[in-house]
């Protein structure tokens, strides 16, 4: 009896403990929830970013904002959510390449992946499209490879930084056609696209939510999708590996991580909210119609997606041996 007493007093103490978080996260939110993009404004993950936290905004009743922090492939960014409460007031819209690449080329992390966040949901897959100017001469891969091979070296070929998926579709084009671009590593796609308009840099592979308007406009050619398959809005546009270049799938995707230990009821709150937002009909029209892919789901469904990635990139950064520059 004194041993049934005394596990009663350790539950009810445990419940008077565990009270107040209950509430707290009954409540959430009662105060704006900020998500951090950890890239300049005006590039596809900002773009995603805002389109979701106004529909957001409207689910939750608190406003929903982004802050873009950039630097380091999306790190250092994601290191200051990492590092914030777990209160799911401050939340992590991360690319593939800040938490399932970047791992495996950076020799010092500034979070770990797996430890340091709490899945919220997978929000976007993006297709990388490879485009050039006009003014370059090229309207297929094959061109620009042939024309790489006669100034190796000597073609610029733009990313958003050093293990981005830019980068990775460069890297993996390196490989399959046999040629050397040289890599012009930028902080964010912004920055990238606006030194390809003005000729500063020869061909970029970027998200096609950043540069659809300058594709449909004709300020850019789109010369070949880094994709397993080709996007549903430059259908004319083959992947690399139809015209020849296999092993060239680089496709990115952006996705929701709040920091680790943030109460299941708040995941499940900000699950629920990402997931009514992609279904919204006027979101779901806007993220299609500039080439991002609508997907949600559960956060269990991302984490097991997240590992599957970690271990696909590690793979293949072995393989190539990409290292942090």
């Amino acid at each position: 009896m004194r041993k049934i007493r005394a596990g009663l007093i350790g539950i009810a103490a445990f419940l008077a403990a565990a009270a107040p978080q209950f509430a707290k996260a009954q409540d959430f939110p009662t105060r704006p929830v900020q998500i951090v993009v950890a890239f300049p404004p005006g590039g596809p993950t900002d773009f995603v970013g805002r389109i979701v936290a106004d529909k957001m905004t409207q689910l939750l009743g608190q406003r929903v904002y982004v802050d873009n922090k950039p630097g380091a492939n999306g790190t250092l960014g994601g290191a200051d959510v990492a590092k914030s409460d777990p209160d799911g007031y401050s939340l992590f819209l991360t690319t593939s390449g800040a938490v399932t690449v970047s791992p495996h080329i950076m020799p010092k992390m500034p979070f770990d992946t797996f430890r340091d966040f709490t899945p919220v949901a997978l929000v976007t897959t993006v297709h990388e499209v490879l485009v050039v100017s006009p003014q370059l001469g090229v309207k297929n891969v094959k061109e620009l490879v042939a024309l790489a091979k006669k100034k190796p070296g000597g073609l610029t070929f733009a990313s958003t930084g050093v293990g981005s998926p830019p980068h990775l579709a460069q890297l993996l084009l390196d490989a399959a056609a046999d040629v050397k671009f040289l890599h012009v590593p930028y902080r964010g796609a912004a920055p990238a696209l606006t030194d390809l308009l003005g000729g500063q840099v020869q061909v970029v592979a970027l998200d096609i939510p950043v540069v659809i308007s300058q594709i449909q406009a004709g300020k850019l050619v789109a010369i070949g999708i880094a994709g397993d398959k080709r996007d549903a809005v430059l259908p004319d546009v083959p992947t690399l590996a139809e015209q020849g270049y296999p092993n060239t799938d680089a496709s990115n995707w952006y996705a929701l991580l709040a920091p680790a230990k943030t109460p299941p009821a708040v995941i499940a709150k900000l699950n629920k909210a990402v997931n009514d937002a992609l279904n919204d009909p006027a979101v779901h029209d806007k993220l299609v119609k500039t080439g991002a892919t609508p997907v949600g789901g559960t956060p269990e469904a991302l984490g097991t997606f997240m590992k599957a990635q970690y271990d696909k990139w590690g793979r293949i950064i072995k393989e190539n041996g990409i290292k942090a520059e």
